[in-house]
């Protein structure tokens, strides 16, 4: 048997929603932006993902317009860090609702770099971060028009950092990065088991 459900009725008889838990693993941005007070802001974002190879964009959705999505907007820019399962500790602490204007990276006990065409830092300790400049951002609607709570940032990737100690035979190797991904509830996975398929072509693919 299958449970169905309509989400706006909420009639699932769970103890709590599993659409989150469906749509998963979802790679988690560390959003970092900077103010033009000079104060920064660093927040995970687990509505994120790349959007297309090209030109390379990414987006996060933030359930409101929270500090990372109005900085974001303010001063057209962000980084999109790689939380990873070395960090997980240092992630979840940044999602703590700190005021605006106190440095979660003082208080997660990170590193602030410079970045190299944006003004916002990045994560010292995280081994890849992407520079974005912000192209668009808008509250998504519903399929009667009306807006949604949610603003959703698109960033354009104008800078990407990569530890050299995550590289291998030229690629970035996935188990020596072990980037962190939310599942549901207050679940989350590293991926440092890693097996690869090739795409297949039609006669492989319908060959049985």
């Amino acid at each position: 048997m299958m449970l169905f459900y309509e989400p706006e009725r909420g009639d699932h008889g769970l103890p709590h929603d599993p659409f989150k838990a469906i749509v998963a693993p979802r790679p988690i941005g560390w959003i970092s932006t900077r103010a033009k007070d000079g104060a920064v802001n660093l927040a995970p974002y687990s509505f994120f993902n790349a959007v297309s190879d090209h030109p390379k964009l990414v987006m996060f959705a933030s359930a409101g317009f929270k500090d990372s999505a109005n900085l974001a907007i303010e001063s057209g820019e962000f980084v999109a860090n790689m939380a990873t399962g070395d960090l997980a500790a240092a992630v979840n602490r940044t999602s703590a609702p700190a005021p605006r204007g106190r440095s979660e990276f003082e208080l997660a006990g990170l590193t602030e770099a410079p970045c190299r065409l944006v003004a916002a830092p990045r994560v010292a300790e995280s081994p890849a971060a992407l520079e974005c400049k912000v192209t668009q951002s808008f509250q998504p609607v519903d399929v009667d028009g009306k807006p949604s709570d949610w603003v959703m940032v698109i960033g354009q990737v104008v800078g990407i950092h990569i530890a050299e100690s995550v590289l291998k035979n030229g690629m970035l190797e996935m188990s020596l990065a072990r980037p962190l991904s939310r599942l549901g509830y207050l679940d989350y996975a590293v991926a440092d088991e890693v097996f690869q398929m090739r795409r297949p072509t039609l006669e492989d693919a319908s060959d049985s």
